[in-house]
């Protein structure tokens, strides 16, 4: 009797390394989706951490007085390892007088990373794009 349960034990078990594959197979697509999802939010939260941080930045110069060029050069270097090229800086009153607020709007246009933004036209209709204006203000009173 435990000669002929071996013998089934083994057949099933041969049997079976095809639908762990198959298994595997349908499995595999849904995790790196989520995978993909998670190194896009990462890096878009970082991205948004940086365009926060920088128009801080730019404002506390231009509170203390600085032209509107130094200002946007600083928000420009705080950026870190963001694309320049889609970075838009607005700097708004810094020649006003003691007591009025001196206005920093950074803009930053981040593409998704990953194949997440295909993704998403194909679900979406293409009403979902694959990018994100991420955008930040700062306003600081003048000395």
């Amino acid at each position: 009797m435990l000669a002929i349960l071996r013998r089934i034990i083994r057949r099933t078990g041969k049997r079976e390394g095809g639908q762990s594959l198959v298994e595997f197979a349908l499995v595999l697509p849904i995790f790196l989706l989520v995978l993909f999802a998670i190194v896009d939010f990462g890096m878009a939260f970082h991205a948004w951490i940086a365009v926060t941080n920088s128009a801080r930045e730019g404002a506390r110069l231009g509170a203390v007085r600085g032209p509107a060029t130094e200002i946007e050069q600083r928000v420009r270097d705080t950026t870190g390892t963001l694309d320049q090229a889609n970075l838009t800086v607005t700097v708004t009153n810094a020649e006003g007088d003691p007591g009025d607020s001196v206005i920093v709007d950074v803009s930053y246009a981040y593409s998704l990373m990953t194949p997440m933004a295909d993704l998403l036209a194909l679900v979406s209709g293409g009403t979902i794009s694959d990018s994100l204006t991420l955008s930040s203000t700062a306003d600081m009173r003048l000395e």
